[in-house]
């Protein structure tokens, strides 16, 4: 069997957790973050780099959540592709109904996935407003302000571990991001259950289409 994946950055180590020394992974490779943030673009690449595994590859596990610009892209792969139902990685990573659960408990949530924790944090919002408004500072926007404002309404941080990658490290950015903008702090256990059964499904494909 021969097994291609293309995953969202956000998936990575979780992903790789699951696929070591699987031997019927011959190809995966994670999109950068900042896709969502063009969803035709995002659209537009999931298509070309599945498609470019035609004839290489027997099936694709599309780790994405369908992002509001995903909706229906299975129909534009020519590669028998297995892809997430859920809506965002939050939704993969709590479930449907973990998400739905966590949102009636407090609707001012941010969500610390793993992936923001180790690797994005408050940095990642200034780089972000470094990258969207470089003289900012000569506008006389303060980042404190500019952060009190995007996050104005939200009144818990709620940490998802996965049980992969670095704990203590996560733990520490989200305190760390939730005592900056005086947030509640909280964790919850998250699910790989998603993602495996995304791979799951990517092999079962596999199997049953015509050699």
């Amino acid at each position: 069997m021969r097994l291609g994946v293309i995953a969202c950055e956000a998936f990575k180590e979780e992903l790789e957790f699951l696929m070591a020394e699987d031997p019927d992974i011959i190809y995966k490779e994670y999109l950068e973050f900042h896709l969502h943030e063009h969803p035709k673009e995002l659209r537009s690449t999931v298509i070309d780099k599945v498609n470019a595994l035609e004839g290489d590859v027997d099936s694709v596990f599309l780790a994405y959540g369908i992002c509001q610009s995903l909706e229906g892209v299975i129909n534009e792969l020519r590669v028998p592709t297995a892809t997430l139902k859920e809506d965002d990685c939050i939704g993969v990573l709590l479930t449907t109904d973990g998400y739905e659960e966590e949102r009636k408990n407090c609707t001012g949530t941010f969500y610390a996935t793993p992936y923001f924790a180790q690797y994005k944090g408050l940095r990642w919002f200034k780089e972000e407003l470094c990258r969207r408004m470089p003289n900012y500072e000569e506008l006389g926007i303060d980042f404190d302000w500019y952060m009190d404002r995007l996050f104005d309404g939200y009144s818990r941080c709620l940490l998802i571990d996965t049980g992969v990658g670095d704990q203590a490290l996560c733990e520490h950015s989200s305190k760390e991001f939730a005592d900056y903008l005086n947030l509640e702090h909280q964790s919850r256990t998250g699910t790989l259950e998603r993602l495996e059964d995304g791979l799951l499904r990517a092999k079962s494909i596999a199997y049953s289409s015509p050699i």
